[in-house]
């Protein structure tokens, strides 16, 4: 019987929880500036074994979701953090979100692209800034480019 459940979870995919606690570990890793490599080493792993658990592929074990706890320096209940009770609560694919709710998720949005690698750059230089004037006008630089973009697509 085992055989069979086995096969037909594979056939639906990976559970929404793993691809949600997965991408936790990446957006947290990525967070940290720490590569899969790096990652994949400190917990005795390939890197393609990292992949594997963030995409949800493959399901984390509770001994190493507390070794990759420990080694991303959050506790365990980060990676369920922002998870609700179905699928369409689950945030950090904003394409996912953008389809389920049919329509626009902002927090899924920036989710997605914090655990972008120019996200994670964008977030690092800003967080270097010291000069409270500067990082306003940065925003409000940030903002302009975004609403420019907003209005080019609503004309096409």
């Amino acid at each position: 019987m085992d055989s069979k459940r086995t096969t037909a979870q594979s056939k639906r995919g990976p559970h929404p929880i793993d691809v949600h606690v997965g991408s936790r570990v990446r957006l947290r890793r990525m967070m940290q500036g720490i590569s899969q490599d790096k990652l994949g080493e400190e917990l005795g792993l390939t890197f393609q074994q990292v992949q594997k658990y963030e995409k949800g592929v493959n399901r984390i074990g509770a001994s190493r979701l507390y070794e990759i706890a420990r080694i991303l320096s959050v506790p365990v209940q980060f990676f369920y953090d922002d998870y609700g009770d179905g699928p369409e609560t689950l945030i950090g694919f904003a394409e996912t979100q953008r389809n389920l709710s049919g329509g626009k998720d902002d927090r899924a949005d920036f989710l997605a692209t914090l655990s972008t690698p120019e996200g994670m750059q964008l977030c690092r230089a800003f967080a270097k800034i010291k000069d409270y004037q500067v990082r306003r006008k940065v925003l409000d630089l940030v903002k302009t480019l975004g609403d420019e973009v907003d209005e080019g697509s609503e004309k096409g």
